[in-house]
């Protein structure tokens, strides 16, 4: 029997269940509620062992902070992947929620399909789906698709997930590792193409872009940054430009398949 991904809900009412949960559970997780209570989830996960928890930032008794910082202290092995989820946030916000140890952080209200296939996403990533959950004509699988091996990447130089500009920045890598001349021509080629599949423009593309990027300068780890860009984080530099980030991203995710092959 195939192993699935077990996954904890800090909210076990009828309205998540039936707006949420059902989407979840049809995707093939193995879904279990408890209380929205900081201290319950805690000794659920410390019980349960789930491989995922969905949890809200703020809950009575502890928050959703709190409960990471408590698993990680108390838990031994393996530790659980966390989805917290807030009705509003900040730069400030999100990367304090980060920083203490969530993989995602959602806002609501949120698609339930989108975030199932964020969650099945972390999970591979992780290691935590088991081998044989892969699609069957991509088996055997040695590697990452490649739009995951982007959001691990977007995720861990802090792009947060909810903007627009998250997306376009990864259709845009996309296109630029498929097509590595298409980066020569950003304005005429690349931002109408991802404009044309989201029923956008190419301006708002751009911009969205630009700021998905200004806000990953504002909150991203300069460690983690500076592998990636190097001298262009350097203060008399400043931020890479749109094609710069995506140019620099598409070429090190295109060596690395390369090499790997």
């Amino acid at each position: 029997m195939e192993k699935r991904i077990k996954l904890l809900i800090a909210n076990d009412s009828v309205e998540f269940s039936r707006d949420y949960g059902r989407v979840f559970e049809e995707s093939g997780m193995e879904t279990i509620y408890t209380q929205k209570d900081g201290m319950k989830l805690l000794e659920k996960i410390e019980t349960l062992h789930p491989d995922v928890v969905i949890a809200d930032l703020f809950m009575p008794r502890l928050d959703g902070i709190g409960v990471m910082k408590a698993t990680q202290a108390k838990l031994t092995g393996t530790k659980p992947l966390f989805v917290i989820i807030s009705n509003f946030t900040s730069p400030t916000l999100e990367r304090e929620v980060m920083m203490s140890g969530a993989s995602y952080f959602a806002i609501s209200p949120f698609s339930a399909a989108d975030l199932s296939d964020r969650i099945a996403q972390l999970c591979a990533i992780s290691g935590l789906l088991p081998k044989n959950a892969a699609k069957p004509q991509a088996a055997p699988v040695q590697e990452p698709s490649l739009e995951i091996q982007v959001t691990e990447i977007l995720h861990q130089i802090g792009v947060p997930a909810h903007i627009k500009g998250y997306h376009y920045l990864r259709d845009s890598i996309i296109m630029a590792i498929e097509t590595p001349d298409i980066i020569n021509a950003v304005t005429k080629r690349l931002y109408p193409s991802v404009a044309k599949r989201y029923e956008t423009t190419a301006s708002r593309v751009e911009r969205a872009i630009r700021h998905a990027i200004e806000v990953a300068w504002d909150r991203g780890d300069v460690d983690i940054l500076n592998s990636y860009f190097g001298y262009t984080i350097h203060n008399t530099r400043g931020k890479p430009t749109n094609s710069e980030f995506i140019a620099m991203i598409s070429d090190r995710l295109r060596l690395h398949m390369k090499t790997a092959s």
